[in-house]
Formats: C-alpha cells, structure tokens, sequence
C-alpha cells in the first residue's frame, strides 16, 4: 500500500489527492471550473483560442453544424425558396399592372402574401384537375408547313411513348423489342441493353410459358414514374419489366399475369404500378419495394389501355365493350357499357370524366354519374381515298354524325374500320385540349367543352401511319406520337409509306 500511495504522489508531482476534489463527486459548473483552474492539466489550446468565436474549434462546429442538415430542415429550405421564387413572380405582376400608375413606395405583406396564396391554391386546383386549365381556344390554326417532324426513327412501329414530368426527356418503345430514351429538344436517343437469360432469371423472370422457347421481347407499353426514376415495360413475355432511368439498367422483373401485359401506368406521385393484361386482370405493383401488392378483377375478356391520375382509382378498357373504373380504396367498380361499338382506348379528364375511342371511329365523352356517353363523335377518323393528306378548310365546324375529315361527301370516303379505328387518346393534363389518333392520316385536335358536355374539333395535322401513341407536354406546345406500319395489337392493317418512329408536333399557343 505504501509504494502504490507513493507511485501515487509521484505521478501528481507531490500533490496530496482526496475524495472531494474528484471531478466526479462535484457539480458541473465547479468541474468546469477546476477544468480551468487545475494548473497540472496541460491543454492543447490557450483560453483565448477556446473563447475566440473565430478560433478553430468554433469554425469546425459550424462546418459540422452545415453539413449535418436533417431532411425536414431541407424541405423547409426548399419551401422557402419555392414561396420567394413566387413573391417574385408576384411582384412582377404587380409592377407590370401598375406601370402605367404611380409608382408605390412599399407595398404591404399582407397583400403581397394574399396573392402568393392565390398563385398557390391555383396551381393546386390545377395539379389535382378540379379546375380547367383553358387552353384549346389558345391554339393556332397550324400553317401549311408546321407538320410532324420524326424525331426519333425505330426499325418496327412504335408501340408506347411517354414523356417525363419534366417534359424534358422521352421514351418510346417498339415491336422489336427496342426501348429508347431520347432528348425532346435535340432527339439524341440512348438504347435500353436487356440483360442475358441468365441475369433475367436472376431478377424475377419465370420459364417460357405455352409453346414459346424463348422470351419475346416484343414491348407494348411502357410508363415512366412521376419522380422520373423508374421506367416500367411490358409485351408478350407476360412480365412487366423495371428499369432505372439514369443508368438504363433492368432492376427487376415481375411475374404473375397469365397472358401479354398489354398497358401500364403510374399513379401520379407515387410509385404505385398498374398493368393491365390479356388475362382480364388488372395487378397493382410497388416499384419502389419491388413487390407486388393486389389483382383487380371484373373484365371479361382482354385489358387493352389503362389509365390513373393521383387519386386511388384505375380507369381500364376492354374487348368486352366495357370501360371499367376500379376504386382500389372502396374495392369497387363501375362499369360504362359502350352503346353499339368495341372501346379500343381510354383517359382520364378529371376524376369525374373521361374519353374513350372505338373501333367505329368514334370518340366518346363520359361522366362518373352516367352509365352512357354524354357526348359522342361519329366518324371522328374517316379515310380519304388513296390516303390523301387531310386539306385545312375554311368551315371549321365539323357536323356531327356525319363524315368529318376533309370532304364531307359520303361517297368520297372509305369507311375501312382497320383505318378508322381510333387506336390512341390522350389530354393536356388539367386542360380543355384533347387529341386522338387512328390510322386515317391524321392526328385530330380536339376542345372540352365543360359547360355544355360536348367536344369540338379544332384542327387536322397530318400524319401517316398508324397513330399507336400520343402524348402531351404540360403547357400544350408539344404532342408526341408514336407512328408504325402497323397496328400496336396486330398486323391486320399495313401503311407502307409510313415511317416507324416518334413524330413532334409543336403547336402555336396565342
């Protein structure tokens, strides 16, 4: 005990060491004190540079203290710049209607932040569809020489085009299997590899099916998920494949359906998958934990388009003559019964409306309170004869029920239903401007008319082929579609004119 208390001693060069000048047994602010008052402790840095606000140790926790910024301090730094970005934009305004006023020395928060509230609520009401962007009387009549230009050339017809929230890059797919990713500005394409047998076995596919020896890598559709992330496709091997957008790497394949998957969709801010197939099923997939979720049942024969907005409810049509609404919430449907003709494809409108086209040449406008068409259009894509360019008229309206492409003189047309069916609809999201396509020449424009439930042509632009595909940009000055030789489902029509590809359209808005 002696030589332990004298190495003891030795090592406090001499200083006696008791119980009550522990650090320990003392209160925070007299060890603080003894911190700094013990004169046998050495520090690594003077009083001053540990009191100096400028010091090192001062500058490393503020690096620190920046790069540690949890996730909700990011959304509230993004929200804030959003809501100064708008203030501005409501400044502009302001200025610009009071430039011919005088000019005020302040102006007032309160009102500034009234009409960034405005700005706001519209932009919400708009996201969500309950109000109609008003676009269709802002389109120019096109001039002779504004036509589709390809943007994008395919070996096989086009099959599916999408377009990214963004507007900014595209993506098409064929009957060969190919999958592009593409510029819209530029058209500069990028080719999607499908990986070996053996890695696609590695990622969910199953063994061939039925008399098939291989998997056909035909694609029929394809979608592309909100946040721009995730590109799914689907065809003839009854699987719906998922990619990665930036890498063009296949991520993962899901099995389950029984026949072709035959149309995909995404709901709207989510990564909530639907697939539509042969097998009268409708599979609800979530991509981002690469699992499957339900199957929708109700159809009776083949699934050919689908389509869903933000809200939980798939809108499908079939072979059947049906258009089915799916409220995945409710687990209910209901189900539209088309009046004489076979509906071929679908969209959304609103949550409460929707368009269709039929195997007829019709175009049909529905609505969630009725079982039947509130409006519909009659030879809505009527052939010329030779597959003449369709010729800009002087009378714009067009009568309904009648023929309604260019000479209106019955006997002038044929009414040849592998032309004339309307293969592809689609709408300027939260707008009043819709288009829709066939295999007649031309891709037709058309106005909804909320007040009065109808719809109203507006113009003709010129294309030959077979329309498999339309897609809008947001502000309405863009349509996309994808053209082939044939049919998207089948060869019993053939243009050999046409040019397989992806065709633009820029339109003039006033």
């Amino acid at each position: 005990m002696r030589n332990k208390n004298q190495k003891r001693k030795a090592g406090k060069e001499g200083k006696t060491f008791s119980i009550n000048q522990d650090p320990f047994f003392t209160d925070s602010k007299k060890r603080r004190k003894s911190d700094y008052d013990d004169d046998d402790i050495d520090s690594g840095d003077s009083e001053e540079e540990m009191e100096v606000p400028g010091g090192s140790y001062a500058g490393i926790e503020e690096d620190n203290e920046s790069i540690e910024e949890t996730v909700d301090e990011r959304r509230k730094r993004i929200a804030a710049q959003y809501l100064e970005k708008i203030r501005e934009i409501a400044k502009r305004e302001r200025e610009e209607e009071e430039e011919h006023e005088d000019e005020r020395e302040s102006e007032k928060e309160g009102e500034r932040d009234t009409l960034v509230a405005k700005i706001l609520q519209q932009e919400q009401l708009e996201e969500s569809g309950r109000i109609r962007r008003v676009i269709a009387s802002r389109v120019k009549r096109p001039e002779p020489s504004d036509e589709f230009q390809v943007l994008v050339k395919h070996r096989q017809s086009v099959t599916a085009v999408a377009l990214s929230e963004d507007d900014l890059k595209g993506f098409s797919a064929s009957k060969d299997g190919t999958i592009l990713h593409w510029d819209v500005e530029s058209g500069k394409s990028e080719k999607y590899q499908w990986p070996s047998e053996e890695v696609l076995r590695t990622q969910g596919v199953k063994d061939p099916q039925g008399r098939a020896t291989k998997h056909s890598k035909q694609v029929l559709a394809l979608a592309v998920s909100s946040d721009g992330r995730y590109l799914a496709t689907a065809g003839l091997d009854r699987h719906v494949h998922l990619w990665d957008t930036r890498t063009r790497d296949h991520l993962q394949a899901f099995p389950g359906h029984r026949g072709p998957v035959s149309c995909l969709t995404f709901r709207q801010g989510s990564t909530e998958l639907f697939s539509g197939s042969f097998d009268r099923t409708v599979k609800i997939w979530n991509v981002e934990d690469r699992a499957y979720i339900n199957t929708l049942y109700g159809h009776q024969s083949e699934i050919l388009t689908i389509d869903c907005l933000r809200k939980e409810r798939v809108l499908t049509v079939g072979r059947d003559r049906t258009m089915q609404l799916f409220k995945v919430p409710e687990e209910s449907r209901l189900v539209f019964r088309a009046p004489a003709s076979s509906l071929e494809c679908c969209c959304f409108i609103n949550n409460d409306e929707f368009l269709s086209g039929s195997d007829d040449g019709s175009i049909e406008l529905w609505s969630i309170l009725k079982k039947k068409p509130l409006h519909i259009i009659k030879n809505a894509h009527a052939l010329l004869p030779n597959l003449q360019k369709v010729q800009d008229r002087d009378d714009e309206i067009i009568p309904e029920g009648n023929i309604e492409n260019g000479d209106h003189l019955p006997k002038s047309c044929n009414r040849s239903t592998t032309y004339s069916w309307v293969s592809s609809v689609t709408l300027c999201r939260g707008s009043d401007l819709a288009a829709s396509g066939a295999g007649n020449g031309c891709v037709r424009l058309w106005a909804l008319d909320s007040e009065s439930k109808g719809i109203r042509p507006l113009y003709d632009l010129p294309l030959v082929g077979f329309v498999n595909s339309l897609a809008f940009a947001k502000s309405g000055q863009l349509i996309i579609a994808g053209v082939g030789q044939e049919p998207r489902l089948g060869r019993w029509g053939r243009h050999p004119a046409a040019r397989n590809g992806v065709a633009i359209h820029r339109l003039k808005l006033s």
